[in-house]
């Protein structure tokens, strides 16, 4: 008889596959007891996917596992009448999901009422009404059938549904050990305030700043015993965060994640210096002034800190320098959009223990990134621009192959001008890299904006000599990245 791998062991495995959809839809067919472990997997993030239009058999699966109240109520209203009808499902499907993105549902059965209207299907009742039923009918469901939700993603838009799900049966036992939360600042006050007294355990929040402040949002804060990661964003036009400022401050204890993103009405900084626990600090502004109020960020220390990033603008440099004198000795990643070259010498004096490093140089300034490879030994990773009054890509790789630490082995490449590099020069650098003692594999990762950009493996040359120290292991990964939008583009 064949040894059967247990199903806790399956379950691990799987979870490693949840990303390769094409992978756990090939396990589903090897038998029913793959078939019941990678289902569950398959479901779990169904409903918080990006992706922007969830396929339709995805709502016809979800309103087969109806109850039978809940179809005898639908058929009435004469809403999807095939599908209620057909056969029940092999599993109950909506007891998989951990993750429930409110404004997906909501696309997706809007998505979907819109073709049956438009096939003359809904004959005595408004789309609106329809909508409401049937998005009502689903989340009764989730609250009864799913036995311990772990994230929740409520993000409103112009025309969402607003249901009250806390009140459905079974919703308490739901949403109590509910850890992840995404919502939108304006969500209706009543659900912030059952959500207040349902859900202690949240460990990580991210709220979405729109033109409101619903009250209940300071109430669900303070009522969080171990709130670990937190996440702001002001959307164009939204309020800022002063009111709960107060409520933020009762985790300055557990928060070890900070990431704002503001905008032109950012809120007040000041009450950064309250987390001195912090391991992450990400402070996403397009303009210096915003950081006016981070004056006194120079003098605190921060004793955790391993990551610091400033995607766009950035403190004054003297302060920010100041602060890498007192807290740079524990950061393992540094990410700095902005440039300044006494900021680089800085980092090669205050930041030893970096690993991995975002920052900018000038084309006259090889020695600089000279001193912070012979400085920073513990050095992985690099992300650089090269390109117009930048270091040029020649300079930069024959620096690197020759100077960075023995443990590096991950390069991002960006070039914001067409690449000037010839293939000589690239065969040169990885001569020069496989001669290395000791011999690390490297990942190379081109970053580009756009498909047009005549970035480096435009040329069929160069894209010889990277397949050929691919083949020979000199390259452990070769991938080439087109970011469109520059937000995504600052968080590679």
């Amino acid at each position: 008889m064949p040894y059967q791998l247990p199903a806790d062991c399956l379950d691990e495995i799987f979870d490693y596959l949840e990303e390769e959809k094409f992978s756990l839809h090939s396990c589903l067919l090897v038998n029913r007891f793959w078939c019941v472990i990678s289902v569950r997997i398959l479901w779990k993030n169904v409903l918080g996917s990006n992706q922007f239009n969830l396929p339709p058999k995805i709502l016809d699966t979800l309103i087969s596992c109806l109850p039978n109240v809940s179809k005898e109520l639908l058929h009435k209203n004469e809403i999807f009448t095939s599908t209620l009808t057909s056969k029940p499902p092999l599993f109950n499907y909506a007891s998989f999901c951990k993750v429930l993105s409110i404004r997906r549902i909501d696309q997706m059965i809007q998505h979907a009422l819109e073709n049956q209207q438009s096939k003359q299907s809904i004959i005595s009742r408004s789309l609106n009404y329809c909508k409401y039923l049937l998005f009502q009918e689903i989340l009764k469901m989730f609250m009864k059938q799913i036995p311990s939700l772990k994230e929740l993603r409520y993000n409103s838009t112009e025309n969402i549904i607003n249901v009250t799900f806390t009140y459905f049966p079974g919703a308490i036992d739901c949403l109590t050990n509910l850890t992840v939360l995404n919502c939108s600042s304006d969500i209706y006050p009543e659900l912030f305030y059952q959500l207040s007294q349902i859900c202690y355990n949240i460990q990580s929040l991210t709220i979405e700043f729109e033109s409101t402040v619903s009250n209940g949002l300071k109430d669900l804060i303070s009522s969080q015993h171990n709130l670990k990661h937190l996440s702001l964003i002001q959307t164009y036009d939204g309020a800022n965060w002063t009111d709960i400022i107060p409520s933020l401050i009762k985790h300055s204890k557990t928060l070890v994640k900070l990431k704002i993103n503001g905008g032109e009405n950012s809120g007040p900084l000041s009450f950064i210096t309250d987390f001195i626990n912090l391991e992450e600090l990400v402070l996403s502004f397009h303009y210096r002034d915003s950081f006016c109020e981070l004056n006194k960020l120079q003098y605190i220390k921060f004793p955790k800190l391993q990551i610091l990033k400033f995607p766009y603008g950035c403190p004054r440099f003297d302060i920010l320098i100041k602060f890498l004198e007192i807290s740079g000795r524990n950061l393992k990643e540094f990410y700095i959009g902005d440039y300044d070259n006494s900021l680089n010498l800085a980092i090669a004096k205050f930041c030893p223990n970096l690993k991995s490093l975002f920052t900018i140089f000038m084309d006259n300034e090889l020695e600089t990134l000279k001193l912070i490879f012979n400085q920073c030994q513990l050095l992985e990773s690099v992300r650089i621009w090269c390109g117009y009054e930048l270091l040029r890509e020649k300079d930069f790789l024959e620096t690197l192959a020759k100077y960075s630490p023995k443990n590096f082995r991950k390069l991002r490449l960006f070039n914001d001008s067409d690449s000037k590099l010839v293939s000589k020069d690239l065969e040169e650098f990885f001569v020069n890299w496989k001669n290395r003692v000791p011999q690390k594999s490297l990942h190379f990762t081109i970053i580009k904006y756009f498909e047009e950009d005549d970035s480096l493996e435009k040329n069929d040359e160069n894209m010889k000599i990277i397949e050929k120290y691919e083949k020979l292991g000199i390259i452990k990964e070769f991938e080439t990245i087109k970011f469109e939008d520059e937000e995504q583009l600052h968080f590679i």
